[in-house]
């Protein structure tokens, strides 16, 4: 396939996210977005404390089809002006994924268009390009949600990239649905503590600081400087939670709350930061669920701003799960000419942080 031009004038994509609990259609011309079309179950997994694989996978059954009805009207195009269709591929929930790269497929065949399998994480850095412009030639990419935390290389991402760190246990956005529930606050987790915190005092309690300093060198000698651990944070606060209850004191929610998204971003935006110096590197990428962090992401830019690193953060709504971002990604692949993915696409829950392409 050659290369098509890149701007509003470029190819018409249709972006399809079902992952984990967000139903997603996005639809994409050139670098434009015109549609953003979301459906959420994440009510149906609250009363669990979590996400249910089967409750997702039904809920994308129910939501796929309304929702592209909405994201072709909202875009004001019918099914047959679209030029291709990319679809999450991996990773995620089995199930969830099964529902998306099945329409996905059935849409491609029907309008005779090709297909391409996209890695999630990828097109979250990819989504980047719909609101501040063509990616940097080289950039690094910190990418924080619920199942990862990767602090990633990005010279090109419509190509392999380089995951120069990843979580070791927890990732980010699980150690915040734990702690939300140690507290006592709803599911999902991330907003809820990032809302009390703002009434707490950040320095209240001095929680650890995982593979920071003499930690980053691990057993055998690996160098953990880029990867990432928040299992032992998690469980520190669950400790000192418990320990106050035990003693009869009331918890201080917010200051608790505080006290660990402090512990959290800190290690996030100093890690970042300092590989973008180390690499000789002066972009920085945001993304994921758990950009949306206000504190995060008013400390990656302070920190940024200080080591002389611009800062590149998506608007909330892009950093969780959606359709444009997978859109973004097929559009950009589609104008770098790369082979798409054939109609046995398969899915791959497991699929590893540095593959694009399926």
């Amino acid at each position: 396939m050659s290369p098509a031009a890149p701007g509003a004038d470029g190819p018409l994509v249709l972006g399809i996210e079902t992952s984990c609990d967000e139903t997603g259609v996005g639809l994409v011309r050139g670098g434009t977005l015109l549609a953003d079309a979301l459906a959420s179950s994440v009510e149906e997994h609250a009363r669990f404390g979590g996400v249910v694989p089967e409750v997702a996978s039904r809920a994308h059954l129910e939501a796929f089809l309304p929702t592209l009805d909405r994201a072709c009207a909202e875009a004001g195009v019918r099914l047959d002006d679209v030029d291709a269709v990319a679809v999450t591929s991996g990773p995620g929930l089995a199930g969830a994924l099964v529902v998306g790269v099945s329409a996905a497929k059935a849409l491609a065949l029907g309008l005779g268009v090709p297909l391409y399998g996209v890695n999630h994480l990828a097109a979250h850095v990819a989504v980047d390009s719909l609101q501040n412009g063509p990616l940097p030639d080289v950039a690094l990419a910190l990418l924080v949600s619920g199942g990862h935390s990767s602090l990633l290389r990005v010279d090109d991402v419509t190509a392999d990239i380089d995951v120069l760190g990843q979580t070791l246990d927890d990732a980010a956005g699980e150690a915040f649905d734990k702690v939300a529930r140690v507290l006592g606050l709803p599911f999902p987790g991330g907003p809820h503590v990032d809302r009390a915190a703002r009434d707490g005092d950040p320095a209240a309690i001095r929680f650890p600081r995982g593979l920071t300093g003499a930690q980053a060198t691990g057993r055998h000698g690996r160098d953990h400087t880029d990867d990432f651990s928040f299992s032992g944070l998690k469980t520190a606060v669950a400790r000192w939670v418990e320990r106050a209850r035990d003693a009869g004191r009331d918890v201080p929610v917010a200051d608790v709350a505080a006290s660990f998204q402090e512990a959290v971003v800190d290690v996030l935006s100093a890690k970042a930061v300092a590989a973008c110096r180390r690499e000789g590197v002066s972009h920085l990428v945001l993304g994921g669920g758990v950009a949306a962090n206000s504190r995060l992401r008013a400390l990656v830019t302070e920190r940024a701003a200080a080591g002389g690193v611009a800062v590149r953060i998506p608007r909330p709504a892009l950093c969780t799960d959606n359709g444009a971002m997978v859109a973004a990604l097929g559009s950009l692949l589609v104008q770098a000419g790369r082979e798409p993915s054939g109609l046995d696409l398969p899915t791959d829950p497991a699929m590893t942080v540095g593959r694009v392409l399926a």
